[in-house]
């Protein structure tokens, strides 16, 4: 095998195919890349048991072949050679990377022994803006929950029905939704999944991502495919969780406020609150005030009075500041948030209308 690329080509199918590569404990040809040259073009491909990625990039092709090396090492090489052409070639035992005045011999293994990429024929499929997509994502991906012990909360719940995409998350703590409406290739039969957060979050930041994205699922998969590049990861399987019985059918308070202040103030407040992330929310519905309030045995106290607009009743809670910022930095574009409220026990509901509808539910904590 042998062919010649240039370098920032080299380096981006390198990074592209960087997040299936396998952990060093893992069987070692997981933890390599197989690279195949053929006819004007050469595909990298990584899997790491969980997912698998493969993308193509032109090249001057001089003769075809396959090679696995390691990624990590490859990867390393590529990033630090000449901006200039590189060529790579294969005698069965090792690789030659030579640019410029650099040049390598890398150890390589049996592409024969690397997992064949998964045969996908999607059963449903669906092609979306990657642009908006990737932004709800970024409204909910901080909300999945990290705890292995429930995989259904790892996951995101993405639904697509008569134009409108919905985006849920939830660690059992909050509960984040995001809804956008938009124009998809295929807007007569509902699509839904349950995709991995970590998978949805990367995919999406790959640097090979183009304007729409086709997302399709088989019976244990869910597949991404954009330019020349496939993404492949297990599906989520089970039940997620209904978010429409999580919501309180009604409401004794709406504070309306600016989000940015909101942030601001929190963030001054909060500086007392390290210990214990609780911040108290009283709403002065007479005042037209929100007070936020945190103390410590050890720091001392702090508080700060913001301007809005209450409707209803006079209302108190304690929230995770942590938890509020997430939510905040979620609806940063818009300019404002209502908050809704029901007891200080009941969740607190944020809300912001935008070209990106947003709801993010938290449960309180003792005052």
């Amino acid at each position: 095998m042998k062919f010649t690329v240039s370098q920032s080509a080299l380096q981006r199918a390198l990074s592209v195919v960087s997040k299936g590569i396998a952990g060093a404990a893992s069987m070692p040809i997981l933890t390599g890349v197989k690279i195949e040259a053929s006819e004007g073009s050469v595909e990298f491909q990584s899997t790491n048991g969980n997912i698998s990625i493969r993308h193509a990039i032109a090249a001057n092709v001089e003769e075809d072949g396959a090679m696995v090396v390691s990624g990590k090492v490859i990867s390393n090489v590529a990033k630090n050679l000449p901006d200039s052409a590189v060529t790579i070639a294969d005698d069965g035992t090792q690789a030659t990377v030579s640019c410029e005045r650099s040049h390598f011999r890398l150890n390589t293994l049996n592409p024969g022994d690397f997992p064949e990429f998964p045969d996908i024929d999607p059963e449903r499929s669906i092609e979306l803006p990657s642009e908006l997509l990737t932004s709800m994502v970024d409204k909910v991906y901080k909300v999945v929950s990290k705890d292995t012990s429930r995989p259904i909360l790892s996951g995101v719940l993405l639904t697509v029905e008569n134009n409108t995409i919905r985006l849920v998350a939830t660690d059992s703590y909050r509960l984040a939704v995001c809804d956008s409406n938009t124009e998809t290739s295929d807007s007569e039969e509902a699509f839904e999944t349950i995709v991995p957060g970590a998978t949805f979050h990367d995919v999406l930041a790959l640097p090979s991502m183009t304007e729409r994205v086709s997302i399709g699922i088989t019976a244990s998969q869910v597949v991404f495919s954009f330019g020349s590049t496939t993404y492949v990861s297990r599906r989520i399987e089970g039940n997620f969780p209904n978010f429409r019985q999580l919501l309180p059918t009604t409401r004794n308070a709406v504070v309306r406020l600016d989000a940015q202040q909101l942030a601001q103030a929190l963030r001054r407040v909060s500086v007392i609150a390290q210990s214990n992330p609780s911040v108290r929310f009283d709403a002065d519905a007479d005042g037209g005030v929100l007070r936020l309030s945190a103390s410590s045995p050890d720091q001392g106290e702090a508080s700060e009075l913001l301007g809005v607009e209450v409707e209803g009743e006079s209302m108190s809670i304690a929230l995770n500041f942590h938890y509020v910022l997430d939510c905040v930095s979620a609806v940063s574009g818009d300019a404002d948030v209502e908050l809704e409220l029901l007891s200080s026990m009941q969740p607190a509901i944020f809300k912001s209308y935008a070209s990106i509808n947003y709801l993010y539910l938290l449960m309180p904590v003792r005052m």
